[in-house]
């Protein structure tokens, strides 16, 4: 039977046979809209300090900030926008850790920013046998998770 997997469709006999090397990410970026950006943009530039995310590129559009932030390459992948119009719905986004000792920084960081937390760090085998994740609430209440595959 088929499924929908943490990448894409999969075949349910194929799940715990994911590898981080048979990951392949065809996302360039990804926006949200948050209340504040420069809060967002400090509160994701703390807790994720572990994962090397850094601002890349920020401008101005219609007066308002827009702040791209990126991780160790540079690029900015992670972009805040300020949200206008109705209420925000929540937005689940997760963040590529490098080792499980890189979720665990996060995890600390979040508890240190006053963050909810979701879920603690541990493995999530019905993911696959190798995911191991942080789940927590950012200030404008989205679901953000650091995550490592190894």
């Amino acid at each position: 039977t088929r499924g929908i997997g943490i990448h894409g469709p999969v075949l349910r006999s194929q799940r715990h046979a994911l590898t981080p090397a048979s990951f392949r990410c065809v996302l360039d970026h990804v926006s949200i809209p948050v209340r504040d950006v420069e809060a967002s943009a400090r509160f994701y530039l703390d807790v994720f300090a572990a994962l090397g995310l850094r601002e890349a590129l920020r401008y101005e559009r219609d007066g308002l900030p827009v702040v791209g932030l990126s991780g160790p390459d540079g690029f900015p992948h992670f972009w805040l926008g300020t949200a206008t119009g109705a209420p925000l719905d929540e937005v689940h986004v997760a963040f590529t850790a490098a080792d499980r000792l890189s979720v665990d920084r996060v995890h600390a960081a979040a508890i240190a920013a006053h963050a909810e937390i979701l879920h603690l760090p541990r493995l999530w085998p019905e993911y696959h046998p190798t995911y191991y994740a942080v789940f927590l609430r950012d200030l404008d209440g989205n679901n953000v998770e650091a995550v490592c595959h190894v």
